[in-house]
């Protein structure tokens, strides 16, 4: 028997590898417990995922637990033991801005949340891999330091900087740095997957994600900038820009892309190594560009405003260079550009009358 446990399985990240693995486990085991709801409302509920899952997947098997029950999730590791081979890690508090507001509910559910499975993983499946969904806010505000240039719709890096060519490496420093509470209680899961690789040997990989989005993201204000933009597009949704002109880049990963990358990952795995995971140089745009591409798609002239406070600690200009895991990975290449995977979100709506 073999067994893959996804945690944050309703989610963007957690169904899209749980969609993908489904094929290649005879178990795959989910854990989510809607947190989603809880930190952002009823209308980012992932509970219509989940019940998509368990609808459509027959060796999908569903656990109501919160990742902050060590109990539970050592009672659960328990049961499949050595049969575990693959941990998938997406679980989490994700929104800078919402983390002020719920400090210690962040830092329990990202920091120890993760040691919980870490731990479990040990005890039960040692020899299991361990994906974990990091975050580019690992780096603060450094990038912000950049020399950035401003152009018309967006600000961009020096063209004579390391930078230009493919974007941040993972050799940013993720110290002195300014990251929002989120960010500080990623750095320490972050930190602690490392550990467990490196201090016990195990095959631990960890993702420092740019935006991960898809047509299966709940998007709220506060966490799922395209799925959320192209929601406000769709409903004539006022839209509220905060800071930077709206000329602020993010590079955006599909989620199936990421997933791809896991599984490279898992057929090839290291131990305790680090990637930058987004969108890179393929994938990449400002927010003034964004609202034009979904003006474009759904046909609405939105309506915006421009605040000139910027949300703590946000990025200028972020783009992951993504040469490291090609090199360690030559057969990975991402797939869907920015106006497709708005697309396929706004198709996604319509289907769900959203």
């Amino acid at each position: 028997m073999s067994v893959a446990i996804i945690t944050g399985s309703g989610g963007l990240i957690g169904g899209a590898a749980t969609n993908f693995f489904a094929g290649r486990f005879d178990h795959i085991v989910g854990i989510d417990n809607d947190m989603r709801s809880v930190f952002f409302g009823k209308e980012a509920s992932t509970q219509w995922h989940v019940d998509q899952l368990q609808e459509r997947i027959p060796n999908y098997v569903h656990h109501n637990v919160d990742i902050r029950d060590r109990a539970a999730i050592e009672k659960i590791f328990a049961e499949y033991g050595s049969a575990i081979s693959l941990v998938v890690h997406t679980a989490a508090q994700p929104s800078h801005d919402k983390a002020a507001d719920i400090p210690h509910l962040d830092f329990e559910v990202n920091a120890n949340g993760t040691l919980n499975l870490l731990e479990a993983t040990r005890r039960s499946c040692p020899e299991a891999v361990f994906i974990f969904t990091s975050t580019n806010k690992v780096y603060g505000d450094t990038p912000n330091a950049l020399p950035l240039l401003e152009h018309e719709t967006r600000w961009e890096i020096d063209a004579k900087h390391p930078y230009f060519a493919e974007g941040i490496d993972e050799q940013m420093s993720i110290d002195q740095t300014k990251h929002s509470l989120f960010g500080a209680s990623k750095v320490a899961a972050d930190v602690m997957v490392q550990e467990y690789g490196r201090y016990f040997g195990m095959r631990t990989g960890i993702f420092r994600g740019g935006c991960l989005t898809g047509p299966k993201h709940s998007g709220t204000q506060l966490h799922g900038f395209l799925s959320y933009l192209m929601k406000c597009a769709i409903h004539r949704t006022p839209y509220t820009i905060f800071g930077y002109k709206g000329k602020q880049v993010r590079d955006n990963i599909h989620s199936d892309d990421l997933v791809a990358m896991f599984d490279a990952f898992h057929q090839a795995p290291r131990v305790a190594e680090v990637y930058n995971a987004g969108g890179g140089r393929f994938a990449n745009c400002s927010m003034l560009e964004a609202i034009a591409l979904c003006e474009k798609i759904t046909g609405n002239t939105m309506t915006v405003s421009l605040s000139d406070q910027n949300r703590i600690g946000d990025h200028i200009w972020y783009v992951s260079d993504l040469s490291k895991f090609k090199a360690h990975y030559p057969g990975w290449a991402p797939r869907y550009g920015i106006e497709e995977t708005l697309v396929q979100i706004f198709n996604e709506f319509k289907t769900r009358n959203a």
